[in-house]
């Protein structure tokens, strides 16, 4: 534990300096267990969701030119890098596809998760107006397989925000309610901001380095249905240092899109 507590020595420092270049306002946010995030996890339907796959690929990217586009990217990058990249029998080309895709530097992301956030309303707001079906399936498959075939099973990890100011109570029940980027190097998260930071135990998020358009963040993705308690909040000024511990997960929705 003493390298945790070295870093977390470094980031009260950095905080404390804050960033003198970062005068935008800044938004509050609660951070609860985020009610209306979509969190299938797709439990005893991968094979059913398999066959609508490519029609239902096909429309969503008809109907979203950045989503084309980042898998156009996402997809050349792999075909350079995926023959020397190790991985677990069970994960396919387009699995690694899509979590490429979602690291992508640029506004696709941000876009992706907005649509996640918003998605578990309802069925019907799934069904209707979600326009990432096939990537929101293929990253939480993809995490699964990852996390099957890794030997350490739980990490300590790091997020900085730029831009919001969540709140939270010691010993709530949370989750992040979208596929959450993570580092497991504090000094990558902190470039990322410093308007929160948070300091995580994750056991469901995987590292995602040979994954990911940027291998050198050392990213670990947590999925949306991860729960975590708060364990501790440190004030630094006017930001403050978020603690979280996995709990389990928990879902709302399962298989939805082939329930019929």
């Amino acid at each position: 534990m003493e390298h945790l507590g070295l870093g977390l020595v470094l980031l009260a420092a950095a905080l404390a300096a804050g960033n003198p270049l970062n005068i935008k306002a800044v938004e509050e946010k609660v951070l609860d267990m985020a009610s209306t995030t979509f969190d299938d996890q797709y439990q005893g339907c991968s094979r059913m969701m398999e066959k609508e796959l490519v029609e239902l690929n096909r429309t969503e990217f008809t109907n979203n030119s950045i989503y084309a586009e980042s898998w156009t990217k996402a997809a050349a990058e792999w075909r350079n890098r995926g023959v020397r990249v190790p991985q677990p029998p069970a994960m396919r080309t387009e699995h690694a596809v899509a979590l490429m895709a979602y690291t992508l530097h640029g506004g696709f992301y941000q876009t992706f998760n907005a649509a996640v956030r918003e998605a578990g309303r309802s069925r019907r707001e799934y069904l209707d107006k979600f326009q990432f079906k096939v990537l929101h399936f293929l990253m939480t498959q993809a995490l699964n397989i990852l996390q099957n075939a890794q030997s350490r099973r739980c990490h300590q990890v790091y997020r900085g925000v730029q831009g919001i100011r969540f709140t939270a109570r010691r010993q709530d029940l949370v989750r992040f309610g979208q596929f959450t980027s993570t580092s497991l190097r504090n000094k990558s998260a902190l470039d990322f901001g410093q308007d929160t930071f948070f300091s995580v135990y994750t056991c469901y998020g995987v590292p995602i380095r040979n994954f990911s358009f940027y291998p050198d963040e050392d990213e670990v993705l947590i999925p949306p249905f991860e729960r975590f308690k708060v364990t501790n909040i440190t004030k630094h000024g006017d930001r403050a240092c978020i603690h979280l511990h996995s709990q389990d997960t928990i879902s709302t929705y399962n298989c939805e899109w082939v329930k019929g």
